[in-house]
């Protein structure tokens, strides 16, 4: 099966934008979305209390901006996605929050130009599962690597495999089972077939050995729960 191009991404996530604005039921199909929110946000306040300079990538609707706000009420917020109506969106949101700066990007954090050592705080949610081949996730976490300031951090929450096939079988199984859960059959087979098509996790193991590889001082797992995890690097 082919995937899918960035721009079918896009357009998926252009006619989207209500549903992801909505963390209570906009992001059901992410098992623990509101743990995971809570755990990358908070654990980055912690190594970055003073943070200055905070990165969105592929901010969707702003969901995890808004709440690394309400955590560190003085950022200066650069949000980066492919959707325009949703950086629109995100905004909106975003704007009734703070008075700090607010910068928008649309387009892919492998191509948009942003300041080297300037970001204190970076957060990936939802975003790097769309990477493809090895070249394209080495370059891509060099590259989250250089934005920040060294002492900042790259929190991460995504959609994750398992190293182990008959593991990764299984939890994949059980996430058909809690898709089921939620609404039926259809909704389960809906779900795993977008994304087999628009998706290429990685798992932590894989992930955290990048970093590592690209010069990550230290990296840490938050949080884990079938195919979906928490974690994240310092510089």
């Amino acid at each position: 099966m082919s995937k899918s191009t960035t721009a079918e991404i896009r357009a998926r996530f252009d006619n989207d934008v209500e549903r992801f604005s909505n963390l209570e039921t906009g992001q059901l199909s992410t098992i623990d979305a509101k743990i995971s929110l809570e755990l990358i946000t908070e654990a980055a306040k912690r190594i970055v209390p003073h943070a200055e300079n905070l990165l969105d990538v592929g901010c969707g609707a702003g969901n995890y901006t808004l709440m690394m706000l309400s955590k560190l009420p003085d950022l200066n917020c650069t949000l980066v996605d492919l959707s325009r109506p949703m950086l629109d969106k995100a905004f909106e949101r975003v704007a009734d929050k703070t008075n700090n700066n607010i910068e928008l990007w649309q387009g892919d954090i492998r191509t948009v130009l942003l300041k080297e050592n300037h970001f204190d705080i970076i957060l990936a949610g939802a975003v790097l599962h769309h990477l493809r081949d090895d070249e394209d996730w080495e370059s891509t976490f060099e590259k989250l690597y250089r934005l920040l300031k060294p002492g900042g951090c790259l929190m991460v929450s995504d959609l994750i495999n398992q190293e182990t096939d008959v593991l990764n079988a299984y939890t994949w199984e059980k996430y058909g089972d809690y898709l089921e859960g939620l609404n039926g059959k259809a909704y389960r087979q809906k779900v795993l077939d977008y994304i087999a098509k628009e998706d290429s996790p990685r798992s932590i193991n894989y992930q955290l050995k990048l970093m590592k590889k690209v010069g990550f001082n230290s990296v840490e797992i938050l949080h884990k729960n079938l195919c979906f995890g928490a974690f994240g690097g310092i510089k």
